[in-house]
């Protein structure tokens, strides 16, 4: 008779060629969850408790896929991000926990404080996000995109993308999770034919940026399944759409405006550089939780 503790040390043997055993103990609590409903609580609990057989073939069925290096998010069809579940599909990139914290600290920035007074809670802006134009560039799945206008009180959200496949996914997820967005499938590097006269008070990207120097330390679920045009640069333009972005940025930020970059952190310092140079008066490396430069804060 198969129980939850003895399944669990067959995905640790199984997967332990791809991955470290951690990651393989957190892969698991996501599928026992999706699966079988049973929490990271319920399991230290009860790892005794018998599988019956449709539930043993259920999770056995995971593992099949998950040997072949295929990411439990799109054996799952799904992702969380930023407390919302979001469609993944390998026409997307899987939401990373990194970019939470690039929306995080956007939202920090701009959303209302709570603040208590006298005569009680009273929500004083952080500053004024009614009406707050915003553009995610290089929408993917529209995680950026979705969360902002899910937690930036009537901002206006345009999200742009050069794939068809992944705006038609970020639509679905928009609707999923009950917020309206612009979408347009179009290249952020053919900008000034694109865009005329319109302006914005955050822009934000998180854009491809890793070199192809850098590929042979990925692993093979991100070779293998996520798009290589979301995450890959050539290692002579490292900073192509950075440029590019940033050129747009001076051109169609308001002067209170704020251009956010998810960043490679090898290239901070060159990406900060970079940015000064196009005329930006301020520019913020902002490290991760990790203590990695993650983030970049630019004004004009």
């Amino acid at each position: 008779m198969e129980t939850l503790g003895s399944i669990q040390q067959q995905f640790l043997q199984e997967l332990s060629s791809l991955y470290e055993q951690d990651e393989i103990k957190s892969i698991f609590q996501i599928v026992l969850l999706d699966r079988l409903g049973i929490s990271k609580a319920k399991f230290l609990l009860e790892k005794d408790m018998v599988l019956d057989a449709q539930q043993l073939h259920s999770l056995q069925q995971v593992l099949s896929q998950l040997k072949s290096a295929k990411p439990v998010q799109h054996i799952l069809g799904k992702a969380p991000f930023y407390g919302m579940d979001f469609l993944v599909t390998k026409d997307t990139l899987i939401p990373r926990p990194e970019t939470e914290e690039l929306v995080d600290l956007i939202i920090k920035d701009f959303q209302f404080i709570a603040k208590d007074l006298q005569s009680g809670i009273k929500k004083i802006p952080a500053r004024e996000s009614v009406n707050l134009q915003i553009i995610d560039i290089g929408t993917g799945s529209g995680c950026i995109a979705i969360a902002l206008q899910k937690n930036l009180l009537h901002a206006q959200t345009m999200a742009v993308d050069l794939s068809p496949e992944a705006i038609a996914v970020a639509k679905e997820n928009a609707m999923k999770n009950g917020v309206d967005i612009n979408f347009r499938c179009l290249d952020i590097l053919e900008w000034d034919v694109v865009f005329q006269e319109e302006q914005f008070d955050i822009i934000v990207s998180n854009p491809p940026y890793i070199t192809q120097d850098e590929k042979k330390e990925m692993h093979a679920n991100v070779l293998q399944f996520e798009p290589h045009s979301a995450l890959f640069v050539e290692d002579d333009a490292p900073l192509l759409f950075y440029d590019h972005i940033s050129s747009f940025a001076r051109k169609h930020l308001k002067a209170d405006g704020v251009l956010y970059f998810e960043i490679n952190q090898y290239l901070a310092k060159e990406t900060q550089e970079m940015i000064f140079k196009k005329g930006f008066s301020g520019v913020w490396v902002i490290n991760d939780l990790n203590g990695v430069p993650r983030m970049i804060k630019a004004k004009k």
